[in-house]
């Protein structure tokens, strides 16, 4: 699989920004604070909080593309390349902060585990991601769309890349994980563009990624507009059925 084409993400990815100003406000960080920003991508986000006066700011992402992305701009943001079910820390960080990753991570039992372990004492956990039927209507349309010809060969032996998980799942592994104070939430949060083409730059880049991925060149063009013809039925056209799962949690006090 090929990397994220991270250029293009930066340029498309006021979705994921604004959604991490919502959590950034729940965060609410304080001056003094380490803060560990897993699946920081190409530190849109992450910039922000280290804007602010007195943080200290890790950016970790397990993609190389991202991070050359990130260190092209002009920020006080430590990046580390890492992989969030594999955290290489241990009582460092004042708090744990995450948008729009954790569905890409497969092992959300050692993906909680490792954040625990990072986090010192009466530190917490702020993150948001895709969660519950997050994407349902696109991935079902793309579902059937790969089992048509000239499509179906490359699906062959697919396997999802990411884990929508739910509420209940969530916090029984935050549980798990020895975290205490735990406060999951599922909202829509509907994303509308403003005709087919901007739809299908996004979606091409972000939602059906893995998928154009294994197609050939001269299918890519024509499988992202298929979804993009779909979505022009819808109400209201070009949107986006996005979910997101809030979690919260805090590492308790010795």
């Amino acid at each position: 699989m090929s990397d994220w084409d991270a250029g293009r993400y930066h340029r498309l990815s006021d979705p994921q920004l604004g959604w991490g100003r919502a959590v950034l406000a729940r965060l609410k960080p304080a001056r003094g604070e380490r803060i560990l920003d897993i699946g920081c991508g190409t530190a849109r986000m992450t910039s922000e909080i280290a804007a602010r006066p007195g943080l200290f700011i890790v950016g970790l992402d397990l993609s190389a593309a991202m991070l050359s992305e990130a260190a092209r701009g002009s920020h006080p943001v430590r990046l580390v390349r890492g992989d969030g079910a594999s955290l290489p820390f241990s009582g460092t960080f004042d708090a744990v902060f995450s948008t729009a990753t954790f569905h890409w991570i497969a092992d959300h039992d050692a993906l909680f585990r490792g954040i625990a372990r990072a986090l010192r004492a009466g530190g917490r956990l702020v993150a948001q991601c895709g969660g519950g039927p997050n994407l349902a209507r696109l991935l079902d349309r793309a579902r059937v769309l790969m089992r048509t010809p000239p499509y179906a060969a490359a699906f062959d032996g697919w396997r999802d890349p990411w884990h929508f998980a739910g509420t209940t799942e969530t916090e029984s592994r935050l549980a798990a994980a020895d975290l205490a104070d735990v406060a999951v939430s599922l909202e829509p949060a509907p994303t509308s563009f403003a005709d087919a083409a901007a739809f299908a730059d996004f979606i091409s880049c972000v939602c059906v990624r893995h998928h154009v991925d294994r197609l050939p060149q001269p299918l890519r063009g024509p499988f992202v507009a298929a979804l993009a013809g779909q979505a022009s039925g819808d109400e209201p056209p070009f949107t986006l059925d996005y979910w997101r799962l809030n979690i919260a949690a805090r590492k308790p006090a010795p």
